[in-house]
């Protein structure tokens, strides 16, 4: 075994430097999070729903 057969598959990306960024791109970056926060909650529903229909299926 190697050593990288501990390490995780999936490395948590780093964080942007804000101190970096300008105010416009702030902004957009905003817009980008607020963007992928609703696709997320999207995801959620939806998996909520498939979950709820398979629940009520198997206690028939």
């Amino acid at each position: 075994m190697d050593i990288e057969d501990f390490e995780p598959l999936k490395q948590p990306k780093p964080k942007k430097n804000l101190d970096e960024m300008s105010i416009e791109a702030l902004h957009v970056y905003i817009i980008e999070l607020e963007e992928e926060i609703e696709r997320t909650r999207g995801s959620i529903k939806a998996k909520e729903a498939a979950k709820l229909g398979a629940e009520s299926f198997f206690k028939k």
